[in-house]
């Protein structure tokens, strides 16, 4: 039975697309140390990605952009990132699990599966794959929009990224629709008298 694992990275950031994967593993696929993204190194990610990559059936990549995010909310682009990533697999799952509370709307058996970025080898491998994915894009969107700090973290609300927000104002890839970020453009439309 080929068991598609999908799981995303991105919800929580200011900017950015969400990226989601899905993943088909075979049986012995003797890929060691796969567990939730958030629980390796960035070493250790980099390099299951690339054996994740070569020993899966078969993988694939899927996105919600900012303006997408913007309007659908976080939760409704973040299923459509994981139903793309399902649609970009070349070879077609007798079941999908997904990781979290809700599925997206898929033509497959599926199963939504809470922390199941800790309890399912697959869904494990597409929490990797959508994290480096979208880590990678992130350090490429800090040459492009440089200032705010993306190479470093990645987007997430921290608190440097807040006060650079601040500072210079939002920019196209952050995520309007994002309290912080509405909150700095409030504020720069009150002090601009618009």
């Amino acid at each position: 039975m080929r068991i598609a694992g999908v799981d995303e990275a991105g919800r929580g950031p200011l900017a950015g697309a969400v990226i989601a994967a899905a993943v088909i593993l075979p049986t012995n696929h003797g890929i060691c140390g796969l567990a939730d993204s958030k629980a390796l190194s960035e070493a250790k990610r980099e390099f299951l990605f690339a054996e994740i990559c070569l020993k899966a059936i078969a993988f694939g990549i899927g996105r919600a952009e900012v303006d997408e995010i913007d309007r659908l909310n976080i939760l409704q682009a973040s299923l459509l990132a994981m139903k793309r990533a399902v649609n970009a697999l070349s070879v077609q799952p007798d079941k999908v699990l997904v990781d979290g509370n809700c599925c997206p709307d898929l033509n497959y058996p599926t199963e939504a599966i809470i922390q199941g970025d800790k309890l399912i080898e697959s869904i494990s491998a597409a929490s990797i794959l959508a994290k480096v994915t979208r880590d990678r894009e992130m350090k490429q969107l800090d040459k492009i929009y440089p200032g705010y700090g993306f190479a470093k973290h990645k987007g997430y609300p921290t608190a440097a990224h807040r006060a650079l927000l601040k500072m210079l104002g939002p920019c196209e890839i952050h995520r309007l629709s994002f309290g912080p970020v509405k909150v700095v453009l409030e504020t720069m439309s009150e002090s601009h008298g618009y």
